[in-house]
């Protein structure tokens, strides 16, 4: 019978993990997925800093955008841990939720106001420090997604999560195997 190998719980999770057999791929998916986070929570706090000095909308609005990009981040980061934990799961789950849908929310509004006749130009010239700085974490959010989402898929990290999960998915049924 295979030894079970404790699992890290509450902070250790966070933790990178030194067993020799993730790949650095995969541990470097995890790092930037929680970089992403970083970024969202800074964003975040530009975004209530702004709303407090008066000039975006009400406090029952900043407060509802905060809890549901808080419970996105939490989604985040409890599925980067698994993915670090060789789950498919996580993967697909990260890729569709938060590579796809995530980077499309984040992309959006800038698309829009382009699409709409803004000028780039025209937003340097009128640039305040706040705005520099959210368009700079925008920028370090968007890139760690997708450099994540890429490094989760790398030959390496797929070895390593079909070896983890041994060929099956969560329900214990074939993951793209044909039979031989």
């Amino acid at each position: 019978m295979a030894e079970q190998v404790a699992k890290p719980s509450g902070i250790d999770a966070l933790q990178p993990d030194p067993r020799p057999g993730i790949p650095i791929q995969l541990q470097a998916s995890f790092l930037l997925w929680l970089l992403a986070v970083a970024a969202g929570l800074f964003e975040t706090a530009l975004a209530v800093v702004d709303a407090t000095s008066g000039t975006t909308g009400a406090a029952a609005e900043v407060a509802v955008g905060v809890a549901v990009r808080l419970l996105a981040f939490t989604g985040l980061v409890f599925l980067a841990t698994r993915l670090r934990q060789g789950r498919n799961w996580a993967r697909v789950a990260l890729t569709v939720l938060y590579g796809v849908l995530g980077t499309a929310s984040l992309v959006l509004g800038p698309v829009t106001w382009l699409a709409e006749g803004g000028s780039p130009a025209d937003a340097v010239a009128g640039a305040d420090l706040g705005s520099v700085l959210f368009a700079a974490s925008r920028v370090v959010h968007v890139a760690a997604v997708v450099a994540a989402v890429v490094l989760m898929f790398h030959p390496a990290a797929n070895a390593y999560i079909r070896a983890t999960t041994g060929g099956a998915d969560s329900a214990g049924s074939p993951a793209g195997r044909t039979p031989r």
